[in-house]
């Protein structure tokens, strides 16, 4: 089992029952953090002191106040701490019920679990937290867990991400193909371009290119 633990979570109440799941298992060292960056800089000196963590147990979502913040998400997170601790255990625990979102955590991330806060959220976190401690087996919500099967023509991809992220930042179509086309991400040409963005806006049910990007933002998706 778990020896280290850190849980980075804003709400009281979630990180709470997060922390009697872990007594429950026995495990009694553990910290929390309701801030990213705080959990980010509590793993780093961990590593630094030869006391790492074992297992961190991430939110995807945080809400913002008057602090400064460097990393606002938990799939930043994630994705940081996976860069500077290999090998570290990561479940993220989250009302996020998007295959696209999900997915992109297990294949980009390297997630471990991920669970789906709600009605069995609790069981179904301590039954996560057993079957990564002493295998490479992953674990998934079964509300969540088409997010793993192979991605329909209505789902998004991370070509798409790549696209509505040059979008955000004031990049425009012809620009976005030329870019493609230097790093060779395929499809590049003009024609596929536009059937993205058209499935996109349909997908999101957005007006034009402008709400589109509103919309995703908004979502935490870029």
């Amino acid at each position: 089992m778990f020896k280290k633990v850190i849980i980075a979570e804003d709400l009281d109440a979630m990180n709470l029952g997060i922390q009697e799941v872990l007594k429950n298992l026995n495990i009694v060292d553990f910290q929390h953090s309701k801030y990213c960056d705080e959990a980010f800089l509590k793993i780093r000196r961990a590593i630094q002191d030869n006391e790492p963590y074992d297992l961190l147990i991430s939110d995807l979502s945080f809400k913002t106040d008057h602090r400064e913040v460097k990393i606002a998400n938990g799939d930043e997170l994630i994705q940081k701490v996976r860069e500077l601790q290999p090998d570290i255990k990561i479940i993220a625990y989250s009302v996020e019920d998007k295959s696209f979102r999900i997915k992109s955590l297990f294949d980009n991330a390297g997630i471990d679990a991920f669970v789906l806060k709600g009605l069995n959220s609790i069981e179904e976190l301590k039954k996560a937290i057993s079957i990564i401690t002493s295998s490479d087996q992953k674990f998934i919500s079964p509300e969540v867990a088409s997010a793993m099967q192979e991605k329909n023509n209505n789902e998004i991809d991370d070509v798409d991400i790549q696209i509505l992220k040059h979008l955000s930042a004031g990049t425009s179509q012809d620009e976005i193909i030329e870019i493609f086309k230097n790093s060779d991400i395929k499809p590049n040409s003009k024609s596929a371009i536009e059937k993205r963005l058209s499935k996109l806006k349909d997908f999101f049910k957005a007006n034009n290119t402008v709400h589109l990007v509103s919309i995703t933002k908004d979502m935490g998706i870029i």
